[in-house]
């Protein structure tokens, strides 16, 4: 395996797509006081583009995007640091060698971004999952040669969600390392184009889908089973707020009592859950009252929103103080992500 300055010093294979941002110091002549930590933020190296396009399954709203808008637009809204991922659909088409090679070629063209911008630009890695084997690889390989901040999932895998009892080998190595784990909303098999052909599933079936993989987690024992893998959920957690009298209720039942003492409130509160598409007064006001402030992080999902629309809504949502907002804004992450405290 190659080593990081091996890496670094070939990264010009990464070809001639990539677009140098501007430096640290060009940006913060525009936003001196830059704090924000959005953990919620894509990416889209050429290469991945290259391969899905032919698929018919890419975001059009990803061929526009380019290195240098991400910093740009980090630096209207104050954001000191984006820790990226990729969007659905992912990396994995019903083909290992595939679903590997394009991990790859995401993560390394990341590594590259970062290196180009210390401190503020961090990674999310992707992994070929369901193929287990090469996702265990590519964890090594991220977090050990990158120095990835965390990996990147999905809610399910076709048919199955996180916590289900396949996963366990990669939340075992997850586990053991500690490791952020930010999870993003994807369509299940069972659920795509149900309501009509002008309504994405992103609108509303997402939402439910990271509702049932933080369901799934919980109620499977598996969040407990793994306690020290960190899980971001996107979407201030779906429709989870909603719903959390119906899952107190069931973790009140006899079948679930002896494994929740205080409550499916409580182990929800052992979860983070992101700002992402949800920064107005009724998404936050619900989250609010379900978890507490220090598990609630900054999140936009640029490029398919704007990091300063998410500023101006948190600002204004009426649901933080000054203070509790500089803890979703940064603080909070900072308790994942310490190594951009100097930042």
């Amino acid at each position: 395996m190659k080593n990081r300055r091996e890496f670094l010093s070939g990264a010009a294979a990464l070809g001639a797509g990539f677009l140098l941002p501007q430096s640290r110091s060009a940006a913060q002549s525009k936003d001196s006081a830059a704090t924000r930590i959005d953990v919620h933020s894509h990416f889209a190296p050429p290469a991945y583009i290259s391969e899905i396009r032919p698929k018919g399954v890419a975001n059009p709203q990803m061929f526009d995007w380019t290195p240098a808008k991400h910093v740009e637009e980090m630096d209207r809204a104050g954001v000191a640091t984006a820790v990226i991922s990729i969007s659905p659909p992912g990396v994995w088409f019903d083909d290992n060698p595939t679903g590997r090679r394009i991990s790859r070629i995401c993560n390394d063209y990341a590594a590259r971004f970062a290196a180009d911008n210390k401190g503020r630009i961090g990674i999310f890695a992707a992994l070929p999952v369901p193929d287990l084997d090469g996702s265990l690889k590519e964890v090594e390989y991220a977090l050990d040669t990158l120095k990835a901040d965390g990996i990147s999932m999905y809610t399910n895998y076709g048919d199955k969600w996180l916590g289900d009892p396949f996963f366990a080998p990669l939340f075992e190595e997850l586990n053991r390392r500690k490791a952020v784990v930010y999870t993003h909303p994807i369509s299940a098999n069972c659920c795509r184009n149900l309501l009509m052909p002008d309504i994405a599933d992103s609108a509303i079936e997402w939402g439910t889908d990271t509702t049932r993989a933080i369901t799934r987690l919980i109620f499977s024992g598996s969040a407990a089973r793994y306690p020290d893998i960190r899980f971001i959920f996107s979407h201030a957690g779906g429709t989870m707020p909603y719903l959390v009298e119906r899952f107190d209720l069931i973790a009140k039942t006899p079948k679930f009592a002896a494994q929740f003492p205080q409550g499916f409130v409580a182990a929800a509160n052992k979860l983070y859950y992101d700002t992402a598409q949800t920064a107005n007064p009724a998404a936050m006001s619900a989250l609010r009252k379900v978890v507490n402030l220090s598990q609630i992080v900054f999140g936009t999902d640029y490029p398919y929103r704007t990091c300063t629309e998410h500023v101006k809504g948190l600002k204004e949502c009426g649901q933080f103080t000054a203070k509790e907002l500089l803890a979703v804004d940064r603080t909070n992450a900072l308790a994942l992500l310490p190594r951009y405290k100097a930042i």
